[in-house]
């Protein structure tokens, strides 16, 4: 290699790493507006609350399902199906082998 091709490697070499510098310090300098900008989001109704509320509708729908079924494909009455008896009547058919 000739001395100028030497230089010129060394000096790109250098650019280079003034480059990464400079973009590294722009990527710790963004990193650092964002922790500031970064406002934290309050819920409005919180994650339990949530759940509780999926919970409650999945009761709800099953419940509005076994009124349905039992009535309409059971010809039986709307709310005996919430009732214990009829439960216990199904269960003991059910064991009665």
């Amino acid at each position: 290699m000739s001395e100028d091709t030497k230089s010129t490697n060394k000096n790109t070499k250098k650019v280079n790493e003034q480059k990464n510098a400079e973009t590294k310090t722009k990527k710790a300098k963004r990193a650092n507006e964002k922790q500031k900008e970064k406002k934290y989001v309050r819920r409005l109704i919180p994650i339990w609350a949530k759940v509780l509320i999926i919970v409650l509708l999945s009761l709800f729908a099953l419940m509005v399902g076994l009124i349905i079924g039992f009535s309409i494909l059971g010809d039986g009455s709307p709310l005996d199906v919430l009732k214990w008896g009829t439960w216990q009547h199904i269960i003991d058919f059910v064991k009665e082998e």
